[in-house]
């Protein structure tokens, strides 16, 4: 079970998990071995499983942000998701979902061009509903 000093730990890590143990410890009044001791046993019993960093997609040249809902044609989706796997360069996020769809993707592409190609491809294993986000 997790106290309020750990919730605030993953709360303030969230934020910014490059940051020192001791600006840790100063955002969460402990010291820094004191938030390092709490980070370790977050990371040892699975709660925190792991850090990342946020890529600005726009400038990486991905200026499409697309989410796509699947629907498999049959009961068998393993074409569908062996196509998603050589397409991790577009793909974010493939969600399996509950609903009227079989799967949720979320997906980044550079051009039009190219979300129609990827389209056209995801066709041949699967029909799909596209949204385009406009703002975040």
């Amino acid at each position: 079970m997790l106290d309020h000093t750990d919730q605030q730990i993953l709360d303030v890590l969230s934020k910014n998990s490059r940051m020192t143990m001791k600006e840790l410890g100063e955002k969460v009044h402990l010291t820094g071995p004191a938030a390092a001791t709490r980070v370790m046993k977050l990371l040892d019993n699975g709660v925190i499983t792991g850090c990342s960093i946020e890529v600005n997609q726009v400038k990486m040249g991905y200026f499409i942000h697309a989410f796509i809902n699947v629907y498999t044609k049959n009961l068998y989706h393993q074409p569908y998701l062996s196509f998603i796997k050589t397409q991790n360069q577009y793909v974010i996020n493939n969600y399996k979902i509950s609903g009227d769809s079989c799967y949720l993707l979320e997906s980044r592409f550079p051009s039009n061009e190219v979300l129609d190609e990827f389209l056209s491809e995801l066709n041949k294993h699967a029909n799909y509903k596209l949204s385009i986000v406009i703002s975040k």
